[in-house]
Protein backbone atom coordinates (compact mmCIF):
# COMPACT_ATOMS: atom_id res chain seq x y z
CA UNK A 1 0.00 0.00 0.00
CA UNK A 2 1.25 3.49 -0.76
CA UNK A 3 -0.11 6.98 -0.45
CA UNK A 4 -1.29 9.35 -3.14
CA UNK A 5 -1.38 12.75 -1.48
CA UNK A 6 -3.28 11.81 1.66
CA UNK A 7 -5.19 8.75 0.41
CA UNK A 8 -4.11 5.13 0.89
CA UNK A 9 -4.00 3.28 -2.42
CA UNK A 10 -4.88 -0.40 -2.77
CA UNK A 11 -3.28 -2.68 -5.34
CA UNK A 12 -5.25 -5.58 -6.80
CA UNK A 13 -3.19 -8.28 -5.11
CA UNK A 14 -3.25 -6.64 -1.69
CA UNK A 15 -5.50 -7.32 1.25
CA UNK A 16 -6.90 -3.88 2.02
CA UNK A 17 -10.34 -2.29 2.11
CA UNK A 18 -11.45 -0.68 -1.15
CA UNK A 19 -12.40 2.49 0.67
CA UNK A 20 -12.58 3.68 4.27
CA UNK A 21 -14.48 6.37 6.10
CA UNK A 22 -11.45 7.57 8.05
CA UNK A 23 -7.78 7.70 7.12
CA UNK A 24 -6.39 6.83 10.57
CA UNK A 25 -7.72 4.79 13.48
CA UNK A 26 -7.06 4.46 17.18
CA UNK A 27 -4.70 1.68 18.21
CA UNK A 28 -7.48 -0.11 20.10
CA UNK A 29 -7.33 -3.27 22.13
CA UNK A 30 -7.82 -6.78 20.81
CA UNK A 31 -11.14 -7.99 22.21
CA UNK A 32 -10.94 -10.55 25.00
CA UNK A 33 -14.01 -12.76 24.74
CA UNK A 34 -15.31 -13.33 28.28
CA UNK A 35 -19.03 -13.95 27.75
CA UNK A 36 -20.86 -17.00 26.50
CA UNK A 37 -20.71 -16.18 22.77
CA UNK A 38 -19.14 -18.79 20.48
CA UNK A 39 -19.45 -16.70 17.30
CA UNK A 40 -16.59 -17.22 14.86
CA UNK A 41 -15.08 -20.14 16.80
CA UNK A 42 -16.50 -22.95 14.64
CA UNK A 43 -16.19 -23.94 10.99
CA UNK A 44 -18.65 -22.41 8.51
CA UNK A 45 -17.38 -23.19 5.02
CA UNK A 46 -14.74 -25.93 5.09
CA UNK A 47 -14.03 -29.25 6.79
CA UNK A 48 -10.84 -28.22 8.59
CA UNK A 49 -9.65 -24.95 10.09
CA UNK A 50 -7.01 -23.03 11.98
CA UNK A 51 -8.08 -21.40 15.24
CA UNK A 52 -6.07 -18.80 17.18
CA UNK A 53 -5.34 -19.49 20.84
CA UNK A 54 -4.33 -15.95 21.78
CA UNK A 55 -5.60 -12.45 20.99
CA UNK A 56 -3.36 -10.85 18.36
CA UNK A 57 -3.26 -8.14 15.73
CA UNK A 58 -2.67 -9.74 12.34
CA UNK A 59 -1.18 -7.70 9.52
CA UNK A 60 -2.26 -7.97 5.89
CA UNK A 61 1.20 -9.28 5.01
CA UNK A 62 1.01 -12.10 7.58
CA UNK A 63 -2.45 -13.13 6.38
CA UNK A 64 -1.40 -13.03 2.74
CA UNK A 65 1.73 -15.13 3.22
CA UNK A 66 -0.23 -17.66 5.30
CA UNK A 67 -2.92 -17.89 2.62
CA UNK A 68 -0.31 -18.40 -0.11
CA UNK A 69 1.26 -21.22 1.94
CA UNK A 70 -2.12 -22.97 2.32
CA UNK A 71 -3.10 -22.55 -1.34
CA UNK A 72 0.26 -23.86 -2.52
CA UNK A 73 -0.17 -27.00 -0.41
CA UNK A 74 -3.80 -27.77 -1.33
CA UNK A 75 -3.27 -27.01 -5.04
CA UNK A 76 -2.66 -30.73 -5.69
CA UNK A 77 -6.19 -31.62 -4.52
CA UNK A 78 -8.70 -30.86 -7.28
CA UNK A 79 -11.62 -28.80 -6.02
CA UNK A 80 -10.02 -27.94 -2.66
CA UNK A 81 -10.56 -24.38 -1.47
CA UNK A 82 -9.19 -22.05 1.18
CA UNK A 83 -11.26 -19.43 2.99
CA UNK A 84 -10.01 -16.53 5.10
CA UNK A 85 -12.41 -15.64 7.92
CA UNK A 86 -10.78 -12.35 8.94
CA UNK A 87 -9.99 -9.22 6.96
CA UNK A 88 -7.43 -6.47 7.62
CA UNK A 89 -9.45 -3.24 7.83
CA UNK A 90 -7.64 -1.26 10.54
CA UNK A 91 -5.09 1.28 9.26
CA UNK A 92 -1.95 1.17 11.43
CA UNK A 93 0.04 4.39 11.64
CA UNK A 94 3.66 4.52 12.79
CA UNK A 95 5.95 7.38 13.77
CA UNK A 96 9.62 7.02 12.92
CA UNK A 97 12.14 5.88 15.51
CA UNK A 98 13.87 8.55 17.58
CA UNK A 99 11.25 11.14 16.60
CA UNK A 100 10.45 13.93 19.04
CA UNK A 101 7.08 13.98 20.77
CA UNK A 102 4.22 15.92 19.22
CA UNK A 103 3.74 16.90 15.57
CA UNK A 104 0.68 14.65 15.31
CA UNK A 105 0.05 11.00 14.66
CA UNK A 106 2.47 9.13 12.40
CA UNK A 107 1.95 8.28 8.75
CA UNK A 108 -0.06 5.29 7.53
CA UNK A 109 2.08 2.14 7.46
CA UNK A 110 0.00 -1.02 6.86
CA UNK A 111 -3.42 -2.67 7.25
CA UNK A 112 -4.18 -4.99 10.16
CA UNK A 113 -7.07 -6.68 11.94
CA UNK A 114 -7.67 -7.36 15.60
CA UNK A 115 -8.42 -11.04 16.17
CA UNK A 116 -9.70 -12.27 19.56
CA UNK A 117 -8.52 -15.65 20.77
CA UNK A 118 -10.63 -18.64 19.78
CA UNK A 119 -11.47 -17.21 16.35
CA UNK A 120 -11.12 -19.32 13.20
CA UNK A 121 -8.74 -17.59 10.80
CA UNK A 122 -8.49 -20.06 7.90
CA UNK A 123 -10.65 -22.91 6.64
CA UNK A 124 -9.94 -25.54 3.99
CA UNK A 125 -12.33 -27.98 2.39
CA UNK A 126 -13.87 -29.25 -0.81
CA UNK A 127 -12.58 -31.77 -3.32
CA UNK A 128 -12.60 -34.51 -0.67
CA UNK A 129 -9.40 -33.16 0.88
CA UNK A 130 -7.74 -35.59 3.29
CA UNK A 131 -7.08 -34.61 6.88
CA UNK A 132 -3.29 -35.11 6.59
CA UNK A 133 -3.03 -32.66 3.67
CA UNK A 134 -5.27 -30.10 5.39
CA UNK A 135 -3.29 -30.47 8.63
CA UNK A 136 0.02 -29.93 6.85
CA UNK A 137 -1.31 -26.92 4.88
CA UNK A 138 -2.65 -25.25 8.03
CA UNK A 139 0.57 -26.03 9.90
CA UNK A 140 2.50 -24.12 7.22
CA UNK A 141 0.05 -21.21 7.63
CA UNK A 142 0.37 -21.20 11.42
CA UNK A 143 4.14 -20.77 11.05
CA UNK A 144 3.46 -17.43 9.33
CA UNK A 145 1.13 -16.16 12.07
CA UNK A 146 2.05 -14.74 15.48
CA UNK A 147 0.73 -16.57 18.52
CA UNK A 148 -0.30 -20.19 19.08
CA UNK A 149 -2.94 -21.87 16.90
CA UNK A 150 -4.84 -25.15 16.85
CA UNK A 151 -6.08 -27.41 14.06
CA UNK A 152 -9.84 -28.03 14.17
CA UNK A 153 -12.32 -30.11 12.21
CA UNK A 154 -16.12 -30.16 11.92
CA UNK A 155 -16.36 -32.37 15.00
CA UNK A 156 -14.43 -29.88 17.20
CA UNK A 157 -16.76 -28.12 19.67
CA UNK A 158 -17.05 -24.30 19.70
CA UNK A 159 -14.73 -22.38 22.00
CA UNK A 160 -16.21 -20.29 24.78
CA UNK A 161 -14.66 -17.04 26.06
CA UNK A 162 -11.90 -16.98 28.68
Amino acid sequence: TWQVGMQQQRFRSQLAPRRTKYRKAHKGRVALPTGGSTKGTTLQLGSYGLRLLSSVRLTAKQLQSAEVAVKRKIKAVKGAECWMRVFPDVPVCVKGNETRMGKGKGAFEYWACRVPHGKVVFEVGGGGIREEIAKEALRLASAKLPGPTEFISTSTPPRLGN
